[in-house]
């Protein structure tokens, strides 16, 4: 059975002084599901997020969000959708009420309406015990917790979440994914940025791994990783300055399906750990190559990182808040 799209983006391109910060994006998000745009900071993950909520017009290429377009239809657009910028909009000395009533002025909201919404949102995101403290008293996670009720307080059919849980602790990450999650299980589709593999593999449906403006792959976490082919084995390297001969060594060997360089060592996807390991060993021994750490695993959503961009996402993640 087809399901209802979304959002439908074909050939996005954005450029900035010559600099290509979008490379003809096309894709497709779902109804009902938590999409996510996977890239390290500067791959283009920002730009496409404000070109969908019509912040920005694309150089070329177009976006349409439910049938209308990004540009031509902005302001029915904006009806439709909520959006939760990476900076807060927190206002410190006012309270997480009066926030919410602020923006309910701000979006035209009937007062019957918002008296409704506003206590529902609070209860929502777990507020309600704190909804009279002023907002430079709450923690990172609850600071955030009021960006998602504010851009809730539209009734959106989309929200759109720019990096949800940059700089939060452990905990106040895990209890923004149950948000995010119970959000799809009420019916909204949820597109987000982050640059977190663990927060893409474990919240998202689906996700599109982006560098360098450019879609490199797209699927659910587990389509890619199966998708991936093979186990990985990681090898550190004593002397670094050996990593080239010895990638030069293993890589025509049976069983073995690339070789990725590492500063300090090698990623080697294998078919089959039990073939190509002793084969791996003998070859470094050859080369009186001291190995410090030998690790296998399955395909993880990092080495699918690596095998569409050719690096290591790399996680600029700030000083984690309290909680």
């Amino acid at each position: 059975m087809s399901r209802a799209v979304a959002i439908e983006v074909s050939h996005l391109g954005k450029t900035y002084d010559k600099i290509q910060a979008v490379d003809d994006l096309s894709f497709q998000v779902f109804t009902g599901e938590i999409f996510g745009l996977l890239g390290p900071n500067g791959a283009g993950k920002s730009t496409t997020l404000r070109i969908l909520i019509t912040l920005l017009h694309p150089t070329s290429g177009s976006a349409k969000i439910f049938g209308l377009d990004s540009v031509k239809d902005a302001d029915r657009v904006r009806q439709t959708i909520g959006y939760v910028p990476q900076e807060r909009a927190i206002d410190r000395f006012l309270t997480g009420r009066e926030h919410l009533e602020l923006l309910a002025d701000l979006y035209h909201l009937s007062s019957e309406a918002a008296s409704t919404r506003i206590p529902h949102l609070l209860k929502l995101v777990e507020l309600e015990q704190h909804a009279d403290r002023p907002a430079k008293t709450y923690s990172g996670g609850m600071k955030r917790k009021l960006d998602i009720a504010c851009g809730l307080l539209p009734d959106p059919k989309i929200l759109f979440l720019d990096e949800p849980t940059l700089g939060l602790d452990v905990q106040s990450r895990l209890r923004i994914w149950d948000h995010v999650r119970d959000m799809r299980d009420r019916g909204i589709t949820v597109v987000m940025t982050t640059n977190y593999l663990d927060e893409a593999d474990r919240l998202c449906d689906r996700i599109a791994i982006i560098d360098s403006g450019r879609i490199k792959a797209l699927g659910s976490p587990t389509e890619l990783k199966v998708g991936l082919g093979g186990d990985v084995v990681s090898l550190t390297v004593g002397e670094h300055d050996r990593v080239d001969a010895l990638a030069a060594a293993v890589k025509n060997l049976p069983a073995i399906r690339a070789v990725m360089i590492k500063p300090n060592g090698l990623d080697i996807r294998v078919d089959s750990p039990e073939k190509a390991l002793p084969a791996i060993l003998e070859a470094a021994n050859r080369l009186t190559c001291q190995l410090e750490f030998i690790d296998y695993h399955r395909p993880r959503l990092d080495d699918v990182f690596i095998a569409h961009t050719g690096r290591s996402i790399k996680d600029d993640q700030p000083k984690e808040d309290d909680q």
